[in-house]
């Protein structure tokens, strides 16, 4: 159990947005997974990504769109993933508007299936992303089923809200200037993706790090203390999602092709935020050497 039961989450505006396409038997292969794994976390150029919809721009939203009007209370974050998910945009919006002036939080959608987005088709087949010209976060709750049956990610509640917490922090660094301030530069260990992507890592660790604090209208927080397990729970997902883990997949590791940051940078920089805070970071700032 991660929310506490009686937290009030009925302020969320989450949608649900598709088609309600279904995951072949199957499941993604190797390489779909990587394609998958690599978009979840895909930060600023994401329709290079996901292979964008030409136009998708223009296109209509699907008409299966509604609010996630049943989710309550913790207790229905604790039962369902598509609640889990409505309770941390409540929980992120509480944390964020603490910490940017003037914050306009993201719109946050559920995906049922697959549905038009400006940075291409969100589906059961990309995994969750932020999509800036939108200002949104898409996750499809079905990316947690997939990690753990083709990546060996528990992806557990606490790790869930990692990965939501990471999409958030890509929408931070849109809407304070630092995707613009560090633009895509190319691949590489050094590269200004792998520390965009490090940063949000750390931005989703400090939130957890601080999740207790925060507390609904009646005073009840939202989130329990998290356990030992569910930390480690947490790096595992940061683990599964580096580039040297999902490159070991295919055979082959090549440092200069790197656009997220190693297995161990990534379970370095969500601890780090984590343990010390948002005031630790600017992993803009620090030497490629550090990272």
């Amino acid at each position: 159990m991660t929310f506490n039961p009686d937290a009030d989450i009925s302020g969320n505006t989450t949608r649900r947005r598709g088609r309600g396409a279904a995951i072949a038997g199957g499941g993604a292969g190797v390489l779909g997974l990587v394609a998958l794994v690599v978009a979840m976390l895909g930060g600023p150029d994401l329709t290079g990504l996901v292979g964008g919809v030409p136009g998708g721009e223009n296109r209509p939203a699907s008409s299966g769109e509604n609010t996630l009007a049943e989710c309550d209370t913790g207790q229905d974050a604790n039962t369902r993933d598509d609640c889990r998910i409505a309770g941390a945009e409540i929980v992120l919006n509480q944390y964020w508007s603490k910490h940017v002036d003037g914050y306009q939080p993201p719109t946050i959608t559920v995906v049922d299936g697959q549905t038009p987005t400006q940075c291409g088709t969100a589906s059961n087949a990309v995994g969750p992303f932020y999509c800036p010209p939108e200002q949104g976060v898409y996750i499809d709750p079905t990316f947690f089923q997939l990690m753990r049956q083709q990546f060996g990610a528990s992806a557990g509640e606490l790790a869930q809200l990692y990965i939501v917490g990471h999409e958030w922090g890509h929408h931070i660094q849109n809407i304070t200037g630092i995707m613009d301030a560090h633009p895509n530069n190319g691949t590489g260990p050094d590269s200004n993706s792998v520390r965009t992507e490090l940063q949000a890592d750390c931005y989703a660790g400090a939130w957890l790090g601080a999740i207790t604090e925060q507390k609904d209208e009646n005073g009840v927080a939202y989130v329990q203390r998290p356990t030992e397990t569910q930390i480690e729970d947490a790096l595992n997902a940061a683990f599964a999602v580096g580039d040297d883990h999902i490159q070991e997949q295919s055979g082959f590791v090549n440092p200069e092709s790197f656009t997220h940051g190693t297995s161990e940078q990534r379970q370095a920089w969500f601890a780090n935020g984590y343990k010390s805070g948002l005031g630790v970071c600017d992993t803009f700032a620090v030497p490629g050497d550090d990272l």
